[in-house]
């Protein structure tokens, strides 16, 4: 009988991932996830550079956008490095601290994207309802601001769920059915009783989710009405095209995230967790710049003005 008081006996935790399939199917999920990785590291690592260097992008959309995909690199690569490990070699253990640290940075990287969402919403509400005072009310430092506010939230909610996640010992099975550290699947395997930081966890994803996407809804909605309101159908599409892009990355990330922290663990399990993981810790990160260049002229343009820019670069450097 393990004395609960001594602390945990768990120093270490298994990542189980995928490592029931076959080894053709491990091989062919690492070649399928490293190229999926690559793409959404080049794709955001474009958009970081452009937004941030191109002048004709000095807007606050696209300043809101840069820093979305920076949040997206962070992402991914506290989960998919690590898993496209565990599919080539036996060992999937990682230590009681690697966990801690992983779950840390997806909790804290995961919110601050929750609520830079919900700022990119309000965004595009002043400059479609309040295009006279956008650049007052949407100036420079309150970006900044902003951004920061995201960061802040983020990193201190990122403390407060690693607390509820390992404040009990751990002397239980230490396989965790997933690629990564997944809060809910941990705390199932702590030796005391889990309902309370289920319940804190529930309660703080209510918070950081269906706020900011309260504020969501609301932008909408007034950007809904002022765009039924004008006479131009042009203008409509314009502005149609505008917002389809940011609503689009929200029910992609929302959907996933809400699925994974708001539904109880009894519908949960190993064949439902890791498709959803998958949604939004790969998929979404790379569907971002996507949808953001395929629907934007501008952004379009400015890559292929930046990759005009290496290509001369290179030709001239030969």
């Amino acid at each position: 009988m393990v004395d609960l008081r001594n602390g945990s006996t768990v120093t270490e935790f298994i990542l189980v991932g995928f490592e029931q399939s076959s080894s053709s199917t491990r091989a062919l999920l690492f070649a399928l996830f490293l190229a999926l990785y690559s793409l959404a590291m080049a794709m955001n690592g474009l958009i970081i550079f452009i937004t941030w260097t191109d002048p004709r992008l000095n807007s606050p959309m696209y300043f809101f956008l840069g820093h979305l995909s920076f949040l997206d690199v962070c992402f991914i690569t506290t989960t998919i490095p690590q898993m496209l490990i565990h599919l080539v070699v036996k060992n999937h253990t990682v230590s009681f601290a690697s966990c801690l640290t992983q779950m840390y940075l997806v909790f804290g990287v995961g919110v601050a994207e929750c609520i830079l969402l919900a700022f990119m919403a309000y965004d595009r509400y002043v400059a479609i309802c309040h295009p006279l005072s956008y650049a007052q009310i949407m100036s420079r430092h309150v970006c900044v601001r902003l951004v920061s506010t995201a960061w802040f939230f983020g990193l201190i909610n990122g403390i407060l769920l690693d607390y509820m996640t390992f404040r009990g010992p751990f002397c239980r099975d230490n396989h965790i059915e997933n690629f990564f550290c997944e809060a809910p699947i941990v705390i199932a395997l702590s030796c005391g009783d889990p309902q309370f930081s289920l319940k804190m966890i529930f309660a703080d994803a209510i918070v950081v989710l269906l706020s900011p996407m309260v504020l969501i809804v609301i932008s909408y909605a007034r950007i809904l009405a002022s765009i039924l309101g004008r006479t131009s159908s042009s203008g409509r599409g314009k502005t149609f095209s505008t917002c389809a892009s940011h609503l689009t990355v929200v029910i992609f990330f929302y959907t996933s995230a809400m699925f994974s922290y708001m539904n109880p663990r009894s519908t949960h399990g190993p064949d439902k967790d890791k498709p959803f993981s998958l949604l939004y810790t790969i998929i979404t990160p790379m569907c971002n710049p996507i949808i953001y260049s395929f629907r934007n002229k501008e952004m379009k343009g400015a890559m292929v003005r930046a990759l005009g820019r290496t290509s001369l670069a290179q030709a001239e450097s030969i």
